[in-house]
């Protein structure tokens, strides 16, 4: 069995997020593994839990949100960090009975942060604690 999460591109959590009747939390979460490249600005409403916490983590997340239908994971590329902790989740899911039966949804967020805030990034309702200077000095 394979617990890999399939890529998502941004416009399906675009969409979640500027509907007015989906709150994040309870109609999706996103969750971002970035370390201290957290700086700079997330995806809004987003929870940062660093890659190399997740293992920790994963049980009381996945418990916490079990009822949240879509699970959206990204790191900054969305290459390693990201796929991985999809996937560390999707398996601590799959050990406990209880979790392993509700009908959760796990993605994983194509080009990651660095691709959200170049598409993104002159929308403001798609962006929180933006800094235009930090991704300014990356390119």
């Amino acid at each position: 069995m394979s617990f890999a999460a399939p890529l998502v591109d941004g416009d399906q959590v675009v969409q979640l997020i500027r509907d007015p009747s989906k709150q994040v939390g309870k109609d999706y979460l996103v969750i971002d593994v970035r370390d201290d490249d957290f700086a700079g600005g997330n995806i809004p409403g987003a929870l940062n839990v660093p890659a190399n916490q997740l293992v920790d983590e994963a049980s009381s997340l996945a418990q916490k949100y079990s009822a949240v239908p879509i699970v959206y994971f990204h790191c900054a590329l969305s290459q390693v960090r990201g796929p991985k902790s999809a996937r560390i989740y999707n398996e601590i899911r799959h050990l406990q009975p209880s979790l392993s039966s509700q009908d959760q949804q796990v993605y994983v967020i194509r080009g990651g942060f660095e691709g959200w805030q170049a598409r993104y990034k002159d929308e403001k309702d798609l962006l929180e604690n933006y800094d235009a200077a930090h991704w300014a000095d990356l390119y």
